[in-house]
């Protein structure tokens, strides 16, 4: 894997950090494969009992890489991306998310996967799936009304509405919001340290448990939303509001 993603294994925690500051840790095929493969070589791992995705101290990621996307959009359930999502949303270790500044789109949406969420204060957390003609995806519009209730769901994806890390705390998106000046991969990095020191069959049953009646269902929602997606990507909406975004102009829809 190149340095774009940048993989650690100490401690029993993988720790998976996005490294593409140029482009706020835009993510590409490459990463997505990536992060992925090391996921899923996680669970039958012994050595590894905790997973951390971060990104750095001032970005979490802008989403995906809209050139990447539009020149070679994903292609069903084999392509990058949906393996990705397949593999947070099947993971038996738990997955603990570090979050500053921008987590847009599915950098937000990932977050539904996770177990633990630590999170800046000034993070901005932001799916504007609509707003670019598209839809949600990771399972969100299931998962995400089922976690907030259906009018704050509503306008986080009907209206793609930003929202800071201390409200993504109080309306249950998260679990802690710190404070500036608080290094928030150091909580990240101690939780799942705390996790690896648990019993692991207890950690990895209970997270089971916690899932049990969701995963399936998400699962089923995913891959609707992922056909759906596929098909808005190809279409004029989409078009035109990905290439008004390159070209930093207001989108004009016929």
């Amino acid at each position: 894997m190149s340095q774009t993603l940048l993989i650690d294994r100490s401690d029993a925690v993988l720790t998976l950090t996005l490294n593409r500051p140029e482009t706020k840790n835009a993510l590409t095929r490459e990463i997505y494969s990536g992060l992925a493969d090391a996921i899923n070589a996680a669970q039958d791992d012994p050595a590894i009992r905790a997973i951390v995705l971060q990104g750095s101290q001032s970005c979490f990621t802008s989403g995906n890489d809209v050139n990447d996307f539009l020149n070679v959009p994903p292609a069903g359930q084999d392509s990058p991306v949906y393996r990705f999502l397949r593999a947070i949303l099947s993971s038996e270790k738990p997955l603990i998310a570090a979050v500053n500044g921008p987590a847009v789109g599915v950098g937000t949406t990932m977050l539904l996967h996770c177990d633990l969420i630590y999170v800046a204060e000034d993070a901005r957390l932001k799916m504007p799936f609509v707003n670019l003609g598209l839809c949600p995806e990771a399972g969100s519009s299931f998962l995400l009304p089922r976690l907030l209730g259906h009018p704050r769901a509503a306008e986080l994806l009907l209206l793609g509405e930003e929202i800071s890390g201390r409200r993504a705390v109080e309306i249950g998106l998260a679990n802690h919001a710190l404070a500036a000046g608080q290094p928030v991969l150091d909580a990240a990095r101690q939780a799942a340290l705390r996790l690896a020191a648990q019993p692991p069959s207890s950690v990895r049953l209970t997270k089971r448990l916690l899932k049990q009646h969701s995963q399936k269902q998400a699962q089923e929602v995913m891959e609707q939303e992922g056909a759906h997606f596929a098909t808005l990507l190809q279409g004029p909406d989409a078009r035109e509001a990905l290439s008004a975004f390159l070209e930093k102009r207001k989108p004009v829809f016929s």
